[in-house]
């Protein structure tokens, strides 16, 4: 993918900001509670502290859904719930840069609801290699996505894969190093690299950042740890999703607290303008 599509999107190249809505426990799942149109509310509200912040892009996520199982476990409930807050956030929201991942490995089910709502990307989980997540072993599924994604006509949707993941082990793959990993993201065709930490609010580690940058041509996202204190270290990355530091006191299954994210942006504006 050329850097052209990527800014087109989301009107700049580099230290683009993702804010995570971690939805609220879906129907179906052990810790739901609410009922869809309570869900929905406070998606709206934390996406409306996002933009109004300057965020560059949102992207929702069933992170709420504990314990997390395989898509081929569990039910339709999932992807009707995610698309109905999708569909309410993008028509609130219409010019917002807006993503979707739903837990776990369910890339075929991001994609289609990012085809129907309009969404301009999905982060998908176990694209190259496999490993081993909570939820048991993942197979590689590049192939069968980006097949689809052209069934479906959905090639205007960005598709950003994790690599060497939070949560996973990797002792299979332990001679494949995340360079090696990254470059066959891009051979199979994905439109850009996520480098996380060992586990949520984990920094990324920066070496292997800096590998991954200087491997691939695709997009590179640091995909998890991302705070106000270290956030000059990963300004060269294409895009920052971050969720935890958002929260109230920093822990990601709190709400969005409005003062840390608008800290936050006044320090990377003030980077940015040190940059320019």
């Amino acid at each position: 993918m050329s850097i052209k599509k990527f800014v087109d999107i989301f009107k700049r190249s580099h230290n683009v900001v993702v804010g995570m809505l971690h939805l609220e426990a879906l129907p179906g799942s052990p810790r739901n509670k609410l009922p869809m149109s309570k869900i929905c509310d406070v998606a709206l509200r934390e996406a409306e502290i996002y933009v109004n912040a300057g965020l560059d892009a949102v992207m929702i996520e069933n992170m709420h859904d504990v314990p997390y199982v395989k898509s081929s476990e569990f039910g339709p409930e999932v992807v009707a719930a995610m698309a109905t807050v999708a569909t309410k956030l993008r028509h609130e929201f219409p010019h917002t840069p807006m993503g979707i991942q739903i837990l776990t490995t369910a890339n075929k089910e991001a994609l289609s609801i990012a085809k129907c709502v309009g969404l301009n990307f999905i982060r998908a989980e176990g694209l190259v290699f496999s490993h081993i997540g909570d939820e048991g072993w993942i197979d590689s599924n590049a192939g069968s996505l980006l097949r689809y994604q052209r069934t479906i006509n959905a090639e205007d949707v960005l598709i950003f894969g994790d690599i060497k993941k939070k949560h996973c082990s990797h002792s299979v793959t332990s001679d494949i190093d995340i360079s090696t990993t990254a470059r066959a993201l891009e051979f199979f065709l994905v439109d850009g690299a996520i480098v996380t930490g060992a586990e949520t609010s984990s920094p990324a580690d920066l070496q292997d950042f800096n590998d991954v940058s200087a491997a691939i041509q695709i997009p590179v996202l640091i995909g998890s740890g991302v705070t106000k204190s270290n956030v000059h270290k990963f300004l060269s990355a294409n895009g920052l999703v971050i969720g935890s530091h958002f929260k109230t006191d920093g822990i990601w299954y709190n709400g969005v607290d409005q003062a840390r994210v608008e800290a936050f942006m006044r320090e990377i504006n003030t980077l940015r303008q040190e940059m320019s």
